[in-house]
C-alpha cells in the first residue's frame, strides 16, 4: 500500500502551491459517477474538482461504470489541486433477474495492487460478455483474482442487496451479504441511500438489519450523476438519449433530483440520526493511499546486435 503520510505531504504541498485552503473533512463522496460513465454520468473532471473545492470536500471516489477511463486525468487533476483521489469502479454483477440491468457493487482501490485488481476485473467482464450492452462480472471470480487491497460497498439502490431485499429474497440477500463479508474481510461495507422521490419499496430497514445481524459497518453515500439539482432536467435527457426514450415514458430507467453533488453539511442532515454511517466515509478515505500516476511509456530493449540481426 502507498504511505499514506506521504501522500499527505504531497496533497498539502499542492494545495499550498494552488492557494487552496486545506478542506476539513465532514464526509467524502465515494460513490461517484463522472462524464466517463458513458451516456449516463454527467461531472466533468474539471467541474468535480471546482465542486470539491467549493464544498471543502478533501477526497472523493470516482466510480464509473465498469470502467477505468478517466482514472488517470481524474488523479492528476485532483491531486494538483491537493484534493485525494480515490480510484474505484462500480462493477457490475450477472443476476437471474430477467429483463433488468445487473446489479453492482462499487470497489475502492487502497493500494496499487487494488488498482491493478480493478483493471483486471474490468477488462475480464467486458471480454467475457456476450454484448456491450450487458456487461457483467461473476462473483465467483473473486477467490481467484483476489481481493486484497479493495474495499466493497455493497453499491446501494442499484446494488444486488438492494434488488433482492426489494424481491422480497431476504435469505438470498443475508446470505450474499454474508459472502461479500468474507471475500472483503473487515472490507465490505452495507451502503445506505436515501433518494425520497424513488418510486420502489424502501428496503433501508433490512439493509441495518443485515448489517446488524452479521456485524457490518453501514456508509452513507448519494451516488452524484450531475453537479447541482439544476442539472436535473439536462441529465435527464441524457439518460433518454442514451436509452432510446422519451422524458414522458414511465417505464424508463431514471435516476431523481437528489443525485447531484451533496455538500458534507446536507449529508449530515441527511444522515443526522445515523451519524455513523457519515462517519464511515472519512475512515474509508484515510484507509485508501494510492493514485495512478502519469509515467514515461514502457519501451521494449533493443541491442544493436538484436537490431543488425533483424535488419
Amino acid at each position: 500500500m502507498g504511505d499514506p503520510i506521504r501522500e499527505a505531504a504531497l496533497l498539502d504541498a499542492a494545495r499550498k502551491e494552488a492557494g487552496a485552503p486545506k478542506p476539513v473533512a465532514d464526509f467524502v463522496h465515494l460513490h461517484l459517477h463522472s462524464a466517463y460513465s458513458l451516456s449516463e454520468g454527467a461531472i466533468k473532471t474539471g467541474k468535480l474538482k471546482d465542486l470539491c473545492l467549493a464544498a471543502g470536500m478533501p477526497a472523493v471516489a470516482v466510480t464509473d461504470t465498469n470502467n477505468l477511463f478517466g482514472a488517470l486525468e481524474v488523479s492528476d487533476t485532483l491531486a494538483a489541486a491537493g484534493l485525494q483521489p480515490i480510484p474505484g469502479l462500480q462493477l457490475s454483477l450477472a443476476s437471474d433477474v430477467k429483463g433488468a440491468r445487473p446489479p453492482a457493487i462499487v470497489l475502492l482501490a487502497q493500494s496499487e495492487a487494488g488498482f491493478r485488481r480493478l483493471m483486471r476485473l474490468s477488462s475480464r467482464a467486458y471480454l467475457a460478455s456476450a454484448s456491450p450492452d450487458y456487461v457483467a462480472a461473476a462473483l465467483s471470480w473473486f477467490p481467484d483474482e483476489g481481493t486484497e487491497g479493495l474495499i466493497c460497498l455493497s453499491g446501494g439502490f442499484d446494488g444486488p442487496l438492494d434488488q433482492l431485499f426489494r424481491l422480497d429474497r431476504g435469505d438470498e440477500a443475508m446470505a450474499l451479504a454474508a459472502r461479500l463479508a468474507e471475500l472483503f474481510p473487515n472490507r465490505f461495507y452495507v451502503e445506505l441511500q436515501r433518494h425520497p422521490s424513488r418510486r420502489a419499496r424502501p428496503v433501508e430497514s433490512d439493509l441495518i438489519g443485515a448489517a446488524d445481524d452479521l456485524g457490518l459497518p453501514v456508509v452513507a453515500t448519494n451516488e452524484p450523476f450531475f453537479p447541482k439539482a439544476d442539472d436535473y432536467e439536462a441529465h435527464d435527457a441524457l439518460l433518454c438519449i442514451a436509452e432510446g426514450a422519451y422524458v414522458h415514458q414511465e417505464d424508463r430507467r431514471a435516476v431523481t433530483r437528489d443525485h447531484y453533488f451533496k455538500s458534507a453539511s446536507e449529508m449530515r442532515a441527511l444522515f443526522a440520526d445515523l451519524p455513523e454511517a457519515i462517519d464511515a466515509t472519512i475512515e474509508i478515505a484515510r484507509r485508501c493511499a494510492y493514485r495512478p500516476r502519469t509515467r514515461q511509456p514502457i519501451l521494449p530493449r533493443f541491442t544493436k546486435e538484436a537490431a543488425r540481426a533483424g535488419a
